[in-house]
């Protein structure tokens, strides 16, 4: 980079640098919030206005594509420069961007009317897939479509949803909603085959990475995208003995890939075991709703809880945390505090999965207060690095 392009660069807030910036900040300030008010409708204790839709569609909606929408944006706002050689969306571009993002979490918490929410809500996706896809087509790189096509799928499936929304559906609402979580699934486990076993071998200092299976990632992804698609439909909304012959196979595929990946060393090191519970949750998460489509689990929620809070949430913070020390220019050592952090998550996880059906609501409370102190010990260690410039002096 020319020293007047350096100049330039270094010249932009430190927070609108990057993506990672910004939307790893919102968007975990947002998960850690919006659990506590969700907790707090719950117990009856809410503030006196309805968000859009009433507390349940507010959260299902929100936690899928107002956090989740939020972290994915960032990571892939910041992962498409390393792709591409190009520089990222910065300065006023990224501002504007998560100027929408934020303006759509306020208009839905508010009840804004739909005239105003609708194109808010539904801008932002596929703004994120238009810079993305801008990005790969100009240096040809075909292989990262994929996660193109993912997030034009996840814009539909927020449509999806907020066409229910508007129409008063509760069943497209539930259908847009678990479409998108489990995209998310299939994204996770295309990029998680990238990252998980190519983070291991570096951060143990092995030699070698364990080989990809080309065969298996794509066929785990097309079975989640299948999966996703007969939620959509609204076929995956009620028990059916054939769906379950789909999620036993990704439920499976994604175990064996862990195993694979596996290595005793990952436990000395709080970045490596976080990402691999994360994906352990990505295998049990598809095996419950398989259980639940053959009659052997009660409650299919406790399958996408499974999935929502111990894979998303869990690798959403897992991967945050690596991510943020290396685009900052820090060492990949994390806080000592984030293997707290990891380990609340996890049991918030367990409390909503497990405990839930057998407590009641001491479930809520166990898994609300393990996700909200995850994600603040997060931005108690991280808020201040994502807001100030890169310690080696570089742009970024």
């Amino acid at each position: 980079m020319q020293l007047l392009d350096a100049a330039r660069e270094l010249a932009i807030r430190p927070l609108w640098r990057l993506g990672f910036r910004p939307f790893f900040l919102f968007g975990t300030a947002f998960a850690l919030l919006a659990v506590l008010i969700w907790l707090a409708a719950l117990v009856g204790h809410a503030v006196p206005w309805q968000p859009a839709g009433g507390w349940l569609a507010w959260h299902r909606h929100e936690m899928v594509f107002g956090f989740g929408g939020a972290i994915i944006a960032g990571f892939l706002l910041t992962a498409v420069q390393n792709w591409t050689g190009h520089p990222g969306l910065r300065g006023r571009g990224l501002a504007w961007l998560a100027t929408l993002w934020l303006a759509a979490r306020l208009a839905w918490l508010l009840g804004a009317p739909s005239v105003l929410l609708v194109p808010l809500e539904l801008g932002f996706l596929p703004t994120v897939a238009l810079i993305l896809g801008r990005s790969l087509w100009r240096v040809h790189q075909r292989g990262n479509y994929p996660v193109v096509l993912v997030l034009i799928l996840l814009a539909l499936a927020d449509a999806l949803s907020i066409g229910g929304l508007v129409t008063g559906s509760d069943d497209m609402q539930r259908q847009g909603v678990l479409a998108a979580l489990w995209l998310i699934a299939a994204l996770m486990g295309l990029i998680g085959s990238r990252v998980i076993p190519f983070f291991t071998q570096r951060g143990l200092g092995r030699t070698t990475q364990v080989k990809a299976l080309p065969w298996l990632d794509w066929s785990l992804l097309l079975a989640a995208l299948l999966l996703a698609a007969a939620f959509a439909s609204g076929a995956g909304l009620t028990a059916n003995p054939t769906l379950a012959a789909l999620c036993v196979p990704l439920g499976l595929g994604n175990l064996w890939r862990l195993l694979r990946w596996y290595d005793a060393g990952i436990w000395r090191v709080s970045l490596l075991w976080s990402l691999h519970l994360a994906f352990a949750w990505l295998a049990l998460a598809p095996l419950g709703l398989a259980a639940w489509h053959l009659g052997w689990l009660e409650d299919a929620s406790l399958a996408q809880h499974a999935l929502g809070v111990g894979a998303m949430g869990g690798l959403i913070l897992a991967m945050i945390a690596r991510v943020s020390l290396g685009h900052s220019g820090r060492p990949l050592e994390a806080p000592r505090a984030m293997g707290a952090a990891f380990a609340l998550l996890n049991l918030g996880a367990c409390a909503r999965v497990m405990v839930l059906p057998l407590a009641g609501s001491i479930g809520y409370w166990l898994a609300a207060i393990c996700w909200a102190a995850a994600f603040g010990l997060f931005l108690r260690h991280y808020a201040v690095l994502l807001c100030t410039p890169r310690v080696d002096g570089r742009p970024g």
